[in-house]
């Protein structure tokens, strides 16, 4: 439609554009009372003063902790550093290890145990116990 034939031509310069006193200025055509339209009529308000007015705030999900781990055969090279710390203790030919203590809750069965270890772990895998236990090693699992 050319723009010489809108109505809208007409009307520049009156106050009311055709639609009378009232008509298009009472409560029915701004979109309610004070926040509501705030996603739609009044968004760019909310956009500019309201930025934080939708979605999610508060409370983070736990359910995916992620639970720190540890090899068998990394754990059978840190034994001697352990034992300079003071964070392993020897037991005759047994390497005692806390690694709750640590800070680690699981051990799982990827390297090679060539020491005697006794370990002392929440969680580990079938494969590091029968690997700790066929070095002649001990594996107790705590709470």
């Amino acid at each position: 439609m050319p723009q010489r034939f809108r109505k809208i031509r007409k009307h520049r310069g009156s106050r009311s554009h055709g639609w009378g006193v009232r008509q298009h200025k009472g409560k029915g055509s701004h979109g309610g009372f004070g926040r509501s339209q705030g996603h739609k009529g009044k968004w760019t308000y909310t956009v500019k003063y309201e930025p934080d007015r939708y979605g999610k705030h508060g409370f983070k999900s736990h359910t995916n902790v992620e639970i720190v781990t540890i090899n068998v055969g990394e754990l059978d090279e840190l034994t001697n550093k352990l034992l300079v710390e003071g964070n392993a203790v020897k037991e005759d030919k047994l390497c005692v290890i806390d690694l709750a203590k640590l800070g680690i809750g699981k051990l799982l069965g990827s390297g090679n145990v060539k020491q005697q270890l006794k370990v002392k772990v929440k969680a580990h895998s079938q494969l590091a116990a029968k690997k700790i236990e066929d070095a002649q090693g001990i594996i107790i699992q705590i709470e």
